[in-house]
């Protein structure tokens, strides 16, 4: 197992934890989450944000992923826990032409977002 495929296994495994901690009492509730994420690497110019469009939109995600002037993608996401799970491990390798570094997440208060949209 390469280097990269262990931090990635790593930092599903941490914010899994951070999802499962939010998860409500009532199993029978239905919870969205917020979660702020930072994607660094080579992941502007290409494709990243629409990519990352489709597989909100694939997911029921709402929120935005804009670019950042020192290259990182920033998104905020808000959707069931399952599936922010698996966005965030789509987050770890993002668009065929992407080369991600490093993904940072921290959750945040709930905004009701109505759609996923690329600023």
């Amino acid at each position: 197992m390469s280097l990269r495929a262990i931090s990635v296994a790593i930092s599903i495994n941490y914010y899994s934890r951070l999802l499962r901690r939010k998860t409500p009492r009532n199993y029978g509730e239905i919870m969205n989450i917020h979660l702020n994420i930072k994607i660094s690497g080579l992941v502007q110019g290409v494709f990243f944000r629409a990519n990352a469009k489709e597989q909100a939109d694939d997911l029921d995600i709402k929120g935005f992923a804009q670019n950042q002037p020192d290259g990182s993608v920033y998104i905020e996401a808000e959707g069931e826990k399952d599936n922010l799970e698996k966005f965030l491990h789509w987050c770890h390798t993002g668009s065929n032409m992407a080369r991600v570094e490093k993904v940072e997440v921290s959750d945040g208060p709930l905004k009701d977002f109505k759609k996923f949209k690329v600023n």
